[in-house]
């Protein structure tokens, strides 16, 4: 039966000490009564009581025997005894064999009644609280250790070697089969490459496929951290140990401790903290700052550049023990315009999570888009890809994405670097009689504007002032076509 208030039962064998109960707690609870053990019984059974106030000496049966009773069949139930007699044995007997939570004693004093079933009520609530969240913490840990595991295994998808796209014959396919071989050992590795090639991702995937899998990665930025700051964000530091510094902070190779440290841009990093690095990858201890305590932990460490680091030891700006100490095995990363041939598979998949980041769903590249994404050399690699597909997809209406939405600055790029233009390089590079070269910086203005325009010749005349016959020619002189060709006809 379900109550609006807390239902108290009164048991007690004297009518008008029933009658006066229920009247003081009659305005908070539900209150039920009854003048012996059986009525009680009948009323426990069919209504949902949470506090016994139960006279002890009752004729027929006593009122520890009746709490004892209700202890075993109803253990949630809190039971509290009123009475005139303070007999000791009394006492024990409901304490050890009803589990009684109060005494109470006549003479009662309302107030003193009132509190005592408030508190009960409580205790009742707290009770059924506590095993609730016991059987749910019961039946949430194999969920949790089943969606721990479902975790664990999205991140190693996301950060497996395969999340480096590429295709079966990209040049990336040798760096990550040595990644692949070094990740098992524990040795420190040096990762090489441009800004924006993925040298973090190929780090986590060196960590994810190490022994050290379950444990923390962390990838801290070198170049970005002044000296002091980097040495309390890895080494940790103690209370007041510098200006600032309102709490102890624990270092991440503290917490990093079993797991894998990401040092990038580690070219970047000043002379003086070289020596602080070299002494912990020599010694495997930190020591926080402000602290004479040094701690040992064990930690693999993974370093990353766009530098050429081994040029940097030359030229006397990078320490040779520490370049050593790193650099147990080099993985060098190719840029984008030495793998041109994954960018067909790597645009797609950028934007299909670029989609899903914005909502905005597309229906792919055209052909000719892709042709220019190709073609283009990508100075800023991935990250430069990123950024203009990402105003690619925010330009674009329906359909798929063209190469009217790439920029200008891609597009003349694209023209200049297609795989037919070589006669047609970029003027103010290239040698020969002034004629030529103009006509070879006519023919890159020509297609850049075909292919913002989207090849309407129309449009393209008007931009460049020109008549649709006298575009016809110049694209004949020049072997300009759609199908991808570019090149001086005669």
């Amino acid at each position: 039966m379900s109550q609006t208030l807390p239902g108290i039962l009164i048991v007690d064998d004297e009518p008008r000490s029933v009658e006066v109960i229920a009247r003081v707690l009659g305005e908070e609870f539900e209150v039920f009564t009854a003048l012996d053990a059986t009525r009680a019984l009948e009323i426990l059974e069919n209504e949902w009581v949470q506090v016994v106030f139960c006279d002890q000496r009752m004729p027929g049966r006593s009122g520890v025997d009746l709490l004892t009773e209700v202890r075993r069949r109803w253990p949630d139930v809190v039971r509290i005894i009123v009475t005139g007699y303070t007999d000791p044995q009394d006492m024990i007997g409901a304490i050890n064999e009803a589990g009684i939570y109060q005494f109470i004693t006549k003479p009662w004093h309302p107030d003193q009644l009132l509190l005592a079933a408030q508190g009960a009520a409580r205790l009742y609530h707290l009770q059924r609280e506590h095993d609730r969240l016991s059987l749910e913490l019961k039946l949430a840990a194999p969920a949790a250790e089943v969606r721990f595991a479902e975790q664990h295994e999205r991140v190693l998808r996301n950060f497996h070697f395969d999340a480096l796209v590429r295709t079966p014959a990209s040049p990336l396919n040798e760096v990550c089969r040595r990644a692949a071989q070094v990740a098992a050992f524990d040795i420190p590795v040096l990762v090489l490459g441009e800004t924006g090639t993925g040298k973090e991702l190929l780090a986590r995937a060196i960590h994810y496929a190490s022994l050290r899998s379950e444990r923390p990665f962390f990838a801290v930025n070198c170049g970005a951290i002044p000296d002091e700051l980097l040495e309390s964000e890895l080494f940790g530091h103690k209370k007041g140990s510098f200006t600032g510094a309102y709490a102890t902070r624990i270092g991440l190779l503290d917490q990093a401790d079993g797991g894998t440290i990401l040092l990038d841009e580690i070219g970047d990093v000043s002379p003086a903290f070289q020596v602080k690095l070299l002494r912990f990858l020599q010694e495997g201890e930190i020591r926080p700052v402000g602290s004479n305590e040094t701690r040992r932990v064990d930690v693999r460490i993974l370093a990353a550049t766009h530098r050429d680091l081994a040029g940097e030891v030359k030229a006397g700006r990078f320490r040779e023990d520490l370049y050593y100490r790193l650099a147990a095995m080099v993985l060098t990363l190719p840029p984008l315009r030495e793998r041109r041939g994954d960018l067909r598979v790597l645009a797609p998949r950028i934007l299909d999570s670029l989609s899903s980041a914005h909502g905005k769903r597309t229906q792919g590249f055209t052909e000719e888009a892709l042709a220019c994404i190709e073609a283009y050399d990508w100075p800023g690699n991935v990250r430069e890809l990123q950024n203009e597909l990402t105003r690619m997809l925010v330009l674009a209406g329906g359909g798929p994405l063209g190469a009217d939405l790439l920029s200008p600055h891609v597009l003349r790029g694209a023209a200049a670097s297609s795989a037919n233009a070589t006669a047609a390089d970029l003027a103010v590079r290239d040698t020969g009689p002034l004629k030529d070269r103009i006509e070879r910086m006519e023919a890159l203005i020509l297609m850049e504007t075909l292919l913002r325009c989207r090849w309407n010749k129309s449009r393209a005349a008007e931009e460049l002032g020109l008549s649709r016959v006298g575009l016809r020619a110049k694209l004949d002189r020049y072997g300009i076509a759609r199908d991808g060709t570019f090149g001086r006809s005669h």
